[in-house]
């Protein structure tokens, strides 16, 4: 249980002090080229909370904006609140069955799509509670930026501008766990998605949720596996486990085949996608949402063309599965990071793998394009690009990335024998033409594809991260226990590494990892 709002007070100057306290070996800032970025603060559960090795669910974390609020406060009954049609697509996308996954990803995210793999088991009844030291407001004015993330069978809300430890809401399920969410800003009335191991996704009002002094989900739309639209709080139905006995879609015949069923009746799910054999782990749709990207158990990223539901490109990791995946704002980029350690740069242009990066130590769980960061010195329009890219791992590791394309090397391919000095040399067939739509490749050798070095590698938790948010002031790195450590960027007035000594940082920190490993 969490502490009462009394003591909670008294302790919060006291947590918000505490923060910083890091266990041996952990620093509480990390240099880059244009500055220092600094531990602000943590967000965690309570005390006491089954974490990851008793629920077996990763915490994912949504950020999720809320603007100012509406002149009448929105009713309780969930018969009136709106539920808008981008929520209804949304949850329809993601209800297909036959992958073994659950996904949720509003079109054209906000930054925060989460999404992880969840295991088909009964149908619980749900419920929610608030904890101790959560006191609802019925004059909640709704404005600021919260904070949405998953630790076992809870789910919590913290204010992200408050340095406060503790969460300000809790809605717990019984049965069943939260797996991902995902939020939308303009949507009409109800703006989060709440994704559960059992498949079943229910769409809400955040602001309602914090408004609430009860302890029952308010105004809660249910969306189940079969299709049907449930407003009631209480579930008692098992289902078919494999959605099979929905009459909606026929039978999968070829398990490894890629294939598109509509519904036959006029609900949700609306269609279901079949895209591999084994469990989908990742999902991600472009900003335009013209695009989907899908990362998988078999080691495949696909990118489909959502509207023309046709693939356009895709291929192989070098080992192992692929478990997550993300697009750049401009949608030219698409990261890709799993079981090879390695981090995948797509180009949509070439429709081929362009960069790969080498520098976990393990499984990379997490991967997002910082869009909010510009290049020292750059106004952001000229010719040469740069991208900064992040990601996370099982290693316990935050890494940077520059992407520069021009910068980029292309390997030549030498004759065997041939003197590296002399001999001329071609490029590999890899980088001929841009690849046919419709290819799914094999992995491409190393030696043709350029290599990229990390920019910043950085021991930023004691246990395996598990995601990565950029705000315009922060970035956010998880943890599967349930902690969230908040980096504020370099400080507006702090002076830059000069470029003439951005060779001997770049040398430190390749060296300070060495020493590491």
């Amino acid at each position: 249980m969490m502490n009462s709002s009394a003591s909670n007070n008294t302790m919060s100057s006291a947590s918000a002090s505490g923060n910083n306290a890091q266990a041996p070996g952990l620093k509480t800032y990390f240099k880059t080229p244009e500055g220092k970025y600094k531990l602000q603060y943590e967000k965690t559960h309570p005390p006491g909370l089954l974490h990851y090795a008793h629920g077996k669910t990763v915490t994912q974390a949504t950020l999720a904006p809320l603007k100012d609020k509406p002149m009448q406060a929105p009713s309780q009954s969930s018969s009136s609140v709106g539920v808008s049609s981008g929520v209804r697509s949304a949850a329809a996308r993601l209800l297909g069955g036959g992958n073994g996954s659950r996904a949720l990803s509003f079109v054209g995210g906000n930054g925060g799509n989460k999404s992880i793999n969840g295991t088909s088991t009964r149908i619980g009844s749900l419920g929610s509670s608030n904890s101790n030291n959560v006191v609802g407001n019925s004059n909640f004015d709704g404005k600021g930026t919260y904070l949405v993330f998953n630790v076992g069978d809870a789910l919590f809300v913290s204010d992200l501008n408050s340095q406060d430890k503790d969460p300000i809401k809790s809605i717990h399920f019984s049965n069943s766990n939260p797996v991902c969410h995902a939020y939308d800003p303009d949507a009409d009335g109800h703006d989060l998605l709440i994704g559960l191991s059992t498949g079943d996704v229910y769409s809400v009002s955040l602001r309602q949720q914090l408004q609430d002094v009860g302890k029952k989900l308010v105004g809660a739309q249910h969306y189940n596996k079969d299709g049907a639209i449930n407003t009631r709080q209480e579930i008692d139905s098992c289902g078919n486990k494999d959605g099979s006995g929905d009459p909606s879609f026929p039978v999968i015949k070829d398990q490894t085949q890629f294939s598109i069923s509509h519904a036959r009746y006029s609900k949700n799910p609306v269609a279901r996608w079949h895209i591999c054999q084994g469990s989908i782990n990742g999902i991600a749709f472009s900003t335009d949402g013209h695009y989907i990207a899908t990362v998988g158990r078999d080691g495949y990223l696909r990118v489909f063309d959502y509207k023309t539901e046709q693939l356009i490109c895709g291929g192989k990791s070098y080992y192992g599965a692929l478990l997550c995946c993300s697009w750049s704002m401009d949608g030219k980029y698409i990261l890709a990071g799993g079981e090879d350690d390695l981090v995948q740069v797509w180009s949509m242009e070439d429709r081929k793998i362009v960069a790969w990066g080498e520098g976990h130590n393990s499984w990379v769980s997490g991967v997002a394009f910082d869009s909010y960061w510009l290049a020292p010195n750059s106004d952001g329009v000229g010719e040469n690009i740069v991208y900064r890219f992040g990601s996370v791992g099982q290693d316990t590791q935050l890494l940077l990335w520059d992407l520069e394309m021009d910068e980029l090397v292309v390997p030549v391919r030498r004759a065997p024998g041939g003197s590296p000095t002399f001999s001329t040399g071609s490029q590999s067939a890899h980088w001929d033409s841009a690849c046919p739509v419709g290819t799914l490749q094999p992995a491409p050798s190393t030696r043709d594809v350029p290599k990229l070095s990390p920019l910043v590698v950085h021991r930023v938790h004691t246990e395996p991260l598990s995601g990565l948010l950029f705000t315009q002031e922060s970035i956010l790195t998880v943890c599967r226990e349930g902690h969230i450590k908040i980096w504020t960027r370099p400080c507006s007035g702090e002076k830059p590494i000069q470029s003439s000594n951005i060779d001997s940082f770049m040398s430190s920190s390749l060296k300070e990892k060495s020493l590491k490993q």
